[in-house]
């Protein structure tokens, strides 16, 4: 019997069991992942405990469990129907979302649903899929505060008690095979140690097997994500607020980023973009002069004067100092109720806050430095994408891919940006045939009529169209 290729299977079998140790009630979990991805994560937020367009779906399982499970399927497949039906629980969630309306997902099949409350449930309870969390949204779920120590810490326990077994089966096995030659009659035979056993055939290719399903996986895994990351939040130079800018003041986002409605980038609006408004606002209602002050001096435009400074570009770090400084302690004294007149305390204040200026321009002595916005949204070189296409041509919102921005203080990558994510949207986004000869040129060549013509009919799915 040949015990070592006995060894290595029996370690293949205990390595990939554990990769795989993950028990649900109902559902395929992993399953529910992907489908969550591609038709829940534009609505519904990723840790299943906040709100954002749609409630936290955790827990909807036991807010549902006194009706039977068909009504659940029949509310994710066509909400608007159970409102009309006057269903209690369909009509409790439209009181308080309305006028946002579900997406209707009448494809999606009763088992995909169980998977997808499966994958909810997993992350609502433990924080992520398979503790420990691994992939950046589970990552970030977990460093929220979402993840379960216990899960984590029963998964590397299973984990050890797996290898400990593995290396005693591997003691037995070895000395099964001693008895067995001794039994034989086999002279010189030496029982095999640890070591010995450790540094085998068998051992080795199981470690070899391991290192490359390992590796092949961390490869693809981030070859998949490449680009992408979900949650991604990065403090940037400047404390933009998009809640104040869009929310309160209601600045529509095509003023700042004019760009989506006529070409392949939305654009990141330029300092004197921001001097348009605050030429005239010089304190702001949350940070005063400090954060404005930035833009100011970003943009070359003295606030005072109310004007662009001539010769801007040849001024060094000691004259833009001067020049700033001497404003923010006149708007110091004019806004704050704490400083009447020039003091120290005063100069300590404004000193403080150009060093902010400085560092968040990088600042250098000959003057040189500016603005760099750090970019949140990322896609890979071989993806195409058209922000025009989407915004003028096919009218879509921009918190369809980028979340209610006029809810956050600071932006983050909302939407998986997959590209699952995207052929779905295409797959279900109805073309808007109204007064469109588009329509009829349709009808002329295809003789039929549809109750609807979705992206997809009009060769939303060709490969080309985003990969060129």
């Amino acid at each position: 019997m040949n015990y070592n290729r006995l060894i290595s299977r029996l370690l293949s079998l205990a390595f990939l069991f554990s990769l795989s140790f993950t028990v649900y009630a109902e559902g395929d979990a992993a399953n529910g992942k992907t489908l969550f991805k591609s038709n829940c994560a534009s609505c519904h937020a990723k840790n299943m405990k906040s709100k954002l367009t749609g409630p936290a779906l955790g827990g909807t399982l036991e807010r549902w469990a006194e009706y039977p499970k068909e009504d659940l399927y029949s509310w994710v497949r066509n909400a608007p129907k159970m409102i009309e039906s006057g269903h209690p629980r369909a009509k409790t969630l439209w009181s308080e979302w309305a006028p946002t309306a579900m997406n209707l997902f009448p494809n999606l099949k009763d088992q995909e649903i169980d998977d997808i409350f499966a994958y909810v449930d997993a992350i609502y309870v433990n924080g992520c899929l398979n503790p420990p969390c691994t992939t950046a949204t589970e990552v970030s779920t977990a460093a929220a505060g979402q993840g379960s120590g216990v899960s984590k810490w029963l998964y590397w326990l299973l984990f050890g008690v797996l290898g400990a077994l593995a290396i005693i089966l591997t003691r037995i096995v070895s000395n099964l095979n001693y008895m067995a030659q001794v039994k034989d009659g086999a002279t010189n035979v030496q029982r095999k140690t640890l070591v010995d056993i450790l540094t085998s055939r068998g051992v080795v290719t199981f470690v070899m097997f391991a290192l490359i399903v390992l590796g092949g996986y961390t490869t693809v895994n981030n070859a998949i994500a490449f680009g992408r990351q979900q949650g991604y939040q990065p403090e940037q130079p400047i404390n933009f607020s998009h809640k104040v800018h869009a929310g309160v003041n209601k600045i529509d986002c095509q003023y700042c980023h004019d760009g989506a409605r006529r070409s392949k980038h939305a654009v990141i609006p330029a300092a004197n973009t921001c001097v348009n408004c605050h030429s005239a606002i010089k304190f702001g209602s949350a940070d005063g002069h400090d954060e404005l002050s930035k833009i100011f001096v970003s943009a070359g435009f003295d606030p005072k004067a109310g004007k662009y400074i001539d010769g801007y570009e040849n001024m060094n770090l000691e004259q833009k100092r001067k020049l700033f400084t001497d404003w923010m302690k006149e708007s110091t004294i004019e806004n704050d109720d704490r400083f009447t007149e020039a003091s120290a305390e005063l100069d300590k204040l404004v000193d403080k806050q150009w060093g902010e200026v400085v560092k968040s321009l990088d600042l250098q002595e000959d003057g040189k430095g500016g603005l760099e916005w750090i970019r949140i949204h990322n896609l890979p070189d071989h993806v195409y994408f058209n922000h025009s296409q989407h915004v003028t041509a096919g009218k879509v919102a921009c918190q369809t891919c980028h979340g209610k921005v006029e809810e956050m203080d600071v932006v983050e990558q909302y939407a998986p940006l997959s590209m699952g994510w995207c052929v779905n949207c295409h797959r279900e986004t109805e073309v808007d045939f109204d007064d469109n000869e588009y329509y009829q040129v349709w009808e002329q060549y295809h003789k039929d009529k549809k109750d609807k013509v979705t992206v997809e009919d009009i060769g939303g799915l060709e490969c080309q169209k985003c990969h060129y």
